[in-house]
């Protein structure tokens, strides 16, 4: 059973498919109802969809991290600098390593997390702090 069907289950045990009840405090629903008139839906439909993005964000979160602690120190190494917008050469020189093997490692990670380049990869993990790689 996959995580989200278990977060509805233990949400709502009789219907898994249905959330009964969302308390929020009042600043949380002003901003909901701001939400729900900005997409014209009501509070109700506008709260379904943040949950159901939010969850969705967080499995594709846990998933990046899942590929993440799969890869190898050198495959980390690689697109952590990767993702802090260096070259090929540039991460090659800086890890004494060739731009060939560089290229190896790239493909396997990004095979990994089943994306299709650089770009896709830094787009994937914008929100992860690489300050500590350089």
């Amino acid at each position: 059973m996959s995580w989200i069907k278990q977060v509805w289950r233990w949400l709502n045990p009789t219907n898994p498919t249905r959330l009964l009840l969302l308390e929020l405090d009042p600043l949380h629903a002003v901003y909901l109802a701001q939400v729900a008139a900005a997409t014209h839906t009501s509070r109700q439909q506008a709260a379904q969809d943040l949950l159901k993005n939010a969850l969705v964000d967080r499995q594709i979160a846990e998933a990046h991290l899942a590929h993440w602690r799969a890869l190898t120190p050198r495959q980390q190494q690689v697109a952590a600098l990767a993702c802090l917008n260096f070259t090929n050469r540039q991460i090659a020189a800086r890890l004494g390593i060739s731009p060939q093997t560089v290229k190896a490692h790239l493909r396997n990670l990004l095979q990994r997390f089943e994306l299709h380049g650089k770009a896709e990869l830094r787009q994937a993990l914008e929100d992860w702090d690489f300050s500590e790689w350089v």
